[in-house]
């Protein structure tokens, strides 16, 4: 499911659960568990990248749609761990963007402190819309904070998905890498980073992301149950299994 490589205090984590890196409780929490480990004085940055032509294609529709409304309890909060891992990480997180980031996949990728996507190597956005399902408080207030707030009613209400040169004008990601380069990139980034005073650099990032915190504390119970109730409705279920059936398994 996950591959890590450290190398002169960079640890790369290559995420290579299955073609794309669906996003489900067992790999949620194993790549939970593996940031939570990273989290150690010998490790000065991070990067996090996918295998192939895909970065992560989010949320496993098709086991959430099999496991029902069981299996939706459990997953959310998985999820939610996630990307707290990565997003309040003390350590710098660089998103090397192998290929398409799609919805939940997406927000991995906003979680990082720099997202660099190779050039033309597919596309990222939120596509919640478009199967019936709200983004969760934490994976909301993610992308609020990623992204230019002129964008973000377009993002979330959308569904669109944007190729790289798009995904650069429009603020989904902070810079655009050559594909064969992408991943040496990537570590000149973490290495800028890996210089700096680990100390100030986490106490400066908790700053920065301060305003997510707050918010969490103020609305983010009240508005994950309200989602919560959403993707148990019966009917939302029916779209994701109508979603699963009409797209993903004519890709199969």
């Amino acid at each position: 499911m996950i591959d890590v490589q450290h190398e002169a205090g960079i640890a790369t984590i290559t995420m290579t659960h299955g073609k794309a890196n669906a996003l489900d409780i067992k790999f949620c929490d194993t790549l939970t568990a593996s940031l939570k480990a990273l989290r150690g004085p010998d490790i000065k940055a991070i990067v996090l990248t996918g295998q192939g032509r895909i970065f992560s294609a989010g949320v496993d529709l098709k086991q959430l749609s099999a496991g029902g409304a069981d299996y939706v309890c459990r997953f959310l909060p998985s999820l939610h761990r996630l990307y707290d891992a990565v997003f309040f990480h003390p350590k710098p997180v660089i998103a090397a963007i192998n290929g398409h980031a799609m919805a939940g996949g997406a927000v991995l990728a906003a979680c990082a402190d720099r997202r660099i996507m190779a050039r033309e190597s597919g596309r990222i956005g939120i596509t919640e819309m478009l199967v019936g399902v709200p983004l969760p408080a934490l994976a909301f207030e993610v992308v609020r904070f990623a992204v230019p707030p002129r964008y973000l009613p377009e993002f979330a209400l959308t569904g669109a998905t944007y190729p790289t040169a798009d995904a650069l004008a429009k603020g989904w990601i902070d810079e655009v890498a050559e594909p064969g380069g992408l991943m040496a990139r990537a570590h000149d980034a973490a290495a800028f980073y890996a210089g700096l005073s680990p100390e100030a650099f986490t106490q400066t990032k908790l700053q920065v992301r301060q305003e997510v915190s707050e918010r969490m504390v103020l609305s983010g119970a009240a508005t994950d149950k309200k989602v919560t109730e959403i993707w148990l409705q019966g009917e939302t279920l029916a779209r994701v299994a109508d979603y699963v059936d009409k797209t993903l398994n004519k890709r199969a």
